[in-house]
């Protein structure tokens, strides 16, 4: 599986090629333009992503409890979260 996001080097023909080649043992799922006016969660998961961008998980779990640990923290810091805030 493979999440893929609008990044333009990710767009370039070799990635396509290597996508369409691997069909059947790769699913793609490309993410929507990044967009936080538009989708205010953008911001928070920003925030979450970038705690735990370099956690090395050993299954999913570990990834559940970083990322409910972090969204609880936010939950008490709502300055943290107007921040981010486009309006």
């Amino acid at each position: 599986m493979l999440v893929w996001d609008n990044l333009r080097m990710h767009l370039v023909a070799p990635l396509s090629e290597f996508f369409e080649a691997n069909a059947s043992c790769l699913t793609v799922f490309q993410l929507p333009t990044y967009v936080p006016d538009l989708n205010s969660q953008e911001g928070i998961w920003s925030l979450v992503k970038r705690d735990i961008g370099n956690l090395a998980a050993a299954d999913p779990s570990q990834v559940t409890r970083a990322v409910k640990r972090k969204l609880k923290t936010l939950q008490y810091r709502p300055e943290v979260i107007d921040g981010w805030s486009p309006g």
